[in-house]
């Protein structure tokens, strides 16, 4: 299957919860892409013991998940693209939309 997964908040426990849901699909076999959307660029931003979001971030990345960060979401936050998390746009949105099995929003 292939799972599109859309975060849109900065709250670390939602945003744990959607990196494990799609660490847990990686391992089945599942292809999985996130796209980060406003404050979701800001995904690790409250990363805790508790809620270790950099963690789940590191796992979901050495098993080939895939993450794109919204470009204008980001420089409005000032932020740089990276490595892991590279800047797209509204056209990297509408692919995993319309290439995903499923799609969830967190």
């Amino acid at each position: 299957m292939k799972l599109g997964i859309i975060i849109s908040s900065s709250i670390a426990e939602t945003n744990w919860n959607a990196l494990r849901l799609a660490n847990l699909s990686l391992s089945k076999g599942d292809s999985v892409s996130i796209f980060l959307v406003g404050e979701g660029v800001e995904y690790e931003k409250n990363s805790s013991d508790q809620f270790n979001v950099s963690k789940q971030v590191l796992n979901f990345l050495e098993s080939n998940g895939k993450i794109i960060a919204c470009g204008t979401c980001m420089m409005i936050r000032k932020q740089n693209s990276a490595k892991e998390c590279p800047a797209g746009g509204l056209e990297d949105l509408y692919n995993l939309v319309s290439d995903s099995d499923k799609v969830l929003t967190f």
